[in-house]
């Protein structure tokens, strides 16, 4: 099992670029079946809001995750992610923590 603030240290890398993408600042849970239904990253470029250009939260379904190493979590992302939010479809209810 893996905490939340274990994930939140990794680095999120795109597989398609080797790009780094952010880290973990959100989870979406289906509330229903209690599984995690997407990752929220915040963009790169800026350390606490106080250097760089800020970017929206970008949001990575779970089924886009590769894999969850010891010190980073491999994503497909498709070209152009970060230029908007990728949703998808979902009939439940979706906390965010």
């Amino acid at each position: 099992m893996m905490k939340i603030s274990e994930l939140q240290v990794k680095d999120i890398v795109n597989m398609e670029n080797g790009k780094r993408l952010g880290q973990l600042t959100d989870l979406e849970i289906n509330l229903n079946s209690g599984q995690i239904e997407a990752l929220v990253i915040n963009g790169t470029g800026k350390m606490m809001g106080l250097f760089g250009k800020e970017s929206a939260e970008v949001t990575i379904p779970w089924e886009n995750i590769i894999r969850i190493g010891s010190d980073v979590i491999l994503v497909e992302a498709p070209s152009g992610f970060g230029k908007k939010r990728y949703t998808f479809e979902q009939s439940s209810t979706v906390r965010k923590l």
